[in-house]
Order: structure tokens, then C-alpha cells, then sequence
């Protein structure tokens, strides 16, 4: 069975009304699941992350004003997430999904958390919807498995791993890769190892084909012993913030893209969900419900 990483608390945060933020999202795609055979068992609940884990990867001045609330106006405006007691909660655990996805994708082949991707998370700061990069702290656990030399983080949400790239970029086991469109937040890109800028309006051909080549680029450059994979639906064409024009079976296609060239090299893939925010959530939740339908959850 295909370890799947969930915790209620994912969805369990308030936030101002017309938010952005799609919070509703993850209870959604767990119901659903349950919808379509799953049983509340085949769910493993996460840990908080420790909080001296974040601070190998984030600065510990930062970790510890955000645990304690003594972040400034405009670190809090540059996150884009009010802060609460319950924000801090919930984003220990979900970065403690993520870390855990990684240790059962070693010990399965495959796993899947039903939240991540928060890939804006610098050393110093949040953007983005980001407090800490669970990409980065994920890959870095997964690096302490024997056998496991260098980590692929492969990132195809519509918006750059800015944050991942910065982290990164003196790494040499974390290989980064990003697949995004060029024109779209963050404004001021960072360099991955591989960066695949998108035009504004790329459909599904022009899209698969690139995302197979930088499959291929990817695994001949960074010879990965393990995979990361931010699967972020914000590519799709009713995105209110993508820019891109891919459709629901486009999606689908490149998740088994992915999974189907993990599987080839034998190599394990954690996968995260990304970015997505179409505000009609069930419409949402049925775009990253592809991820499952690609990994085998559900056919």
C-alpha cells in the first residue's frame, strides 16, 4: 500500500475572509480519498517537525521569532499568512508530513503527503504562503539514509523554488530543477541547477514534452539516488494564478511522467502537492487528486 501522509490539522486554520490561501484544500483531497476506497487507516499521521531540525536548514533567530511570534509587519506581509499560535502548529506539522513522506518514500519506493511544497522559504525569511522549506529539510533527512548520496528536488509548480534554489545552491547532493512559468511570482528568480522558464500560455504538448526532456536532463546530470517532486496544480488552466493553459489530463500525464521515470531507475520519489488555487475547492481538489490517480492510489 502506498503510504499516505495526512494530518486534519493541515486544514484546521482560520484565516481572514476572501484569503487566498485554499486551506479547505487538504481536508478535501483526504475526503475524497476516503471517497474512493480509502480507509481512515491507510492515512499516517505526522509529527511536529523539531525545531532544532529547522534550524539546519533556516537561520535561528528567524525560527525562533516565528515560533514566538515576534516576527515584524513586514515579515508577516512578506509570508502572506496572519500569524497565530495555530499557524505555528500547523506548519511544524506539515513540514513533519513532508519529512516523513521522504523516510516512507525510502522504506516504500513511493509516498505521498497531502500538503507541501512550501518552496519560498529562504534561509532568513517566508514568502510566499512559506514559513520553512519542508522541500529542503525533507531532502536533507533523506540524505542521512544509506545509500542515498544526492537528492533530485524536481519542481513543477507554476512559481520557481526560489527559496529551494537559494537554499541549495551550495549543496552539492541536492540537485535542483524547476519547471515554471517565466512570467509569474516570484519576480526575482533564483538559479536552480536547472531552470525551465515557461512562456505565459503553454498547453499540454509543448508543456509534456518539456517536462519529459527535463526528466531525462535531470536524472543524466544529477544520477539521483532519490526524488522530491512538487506537484503543484497551479499550472492548470483555471488557476487564478498560474498563466499557464494545462488541462486536467495534462496534469495527470505529468505525474505519471514522473512516477513512471522514478520507477524506471528504481529510484524513490516522495511527492508533495504544491500550489493550486482555483477558489472552487472541489474543482481544485479534483486536480490534485491527479497526483493519486498517477501514483496509484486509485485508478
Amino acid at each position: 500500500m502506498i503510504p499516505l501522509v495526512f494530518h486534519p490539522i493541515y486544514s484546521q486554520l482560520v484565516l481572514p475572509q476572501k484569503h487566498r490561501f485554499p486551506i479547505e484544500k487538504y481536508q478535501g483531497i483526504h475526503d475524497q480519498l476516503v471517497a474512493l476506497g480509502r480507509s481512515e487507516a491507510d492515512f499516517i499521521c505526522p509529527n511536529q517537525i523539531a525545531i532544532e531540525a529547522l534550524k539546519t536548514v533556516h537561520q535561528s533567530g528567524y525560527v525562533d521569532n516565528f515560533i514566538n511570534g515576534k516576527l515584524s509587519n513586514k515579515e508577516i506581509r512578506r509570508i502572506g499568512m496572519p500569524w497565530s499560535e495555530q499557524f505555528v502548529k500547523r506548519t511544524l506539522t506539515a513540514v513533519g508530513g513532508t519529512v516523513l513522506t521522504g523516510q516512507l518514500a525510502i522504506e516504500h519506493g513511493l509516498a505521498l503527503n497531502l500538503t507541501g511544497g512550501y518552496h519560498h522559504a529562504f534561509s532568513e525569511f517566508g514568502s510566499g504562503f512559506c514559513a520553512f522549506n519542508d522541500i529542503v529539510l525533507s531532502a536533507k533527512e533523506m540524505l542521512t539514509h544509506n545509500g542515498i548520496d544526492r537528492v533530485l528536488a524536481f519542481d513543477c509548480d507554476v512559481h520557481q523554488g526560489d527559496g529551494t534554489a537559494q537554499l541549495c545552491a551550495n549543496n552539492d547532493s541536492i540537485y535542483t530543477v524547476s519547471l515554471h512559468c517565466e512570467k509569474n511570482f516570484p519576480a526575482r528568480k533564483q538559479d536552480s541547477n536547472i531552470d525551465f522558464p515557461l512562456a505565459k500560455g503553454m498547453s499540454d504538448d509543448e508543456y509534456l514534452h518539456t517536462v519529459e526532456c527535463a526528466l531525462t536532463l535531470a536524472f543524466n546530470c544529477a544520477v539521483p539516488d532519490a526524488v522530491i517532486y512538487d506537484a503543484g496544480v497551479d499550472i492548470h488552466e483555471c488557476d487564478d494564478l498560474g498563466n499557464l493553459q494545462i488541462s486536467t489530463e495534462g496534469v495527470f500525464q505529468r505525474d505519471k511522467l514522473v512516477f513512471d521515470m522514478c520507477k524506471s531507475k528504481g529510484v524513490p520519489v516522495a511527492a508533495v502537492i504544491g500550489g493550486g488555487y482555483q477558489r472552487n475547492i472541489a474543482d481544485l481538489v479534483n486536480v490534485h487528486l491527479q497526483l493519486f490517480k498517477a501514483a496509484g492510489v486509485y485508478s
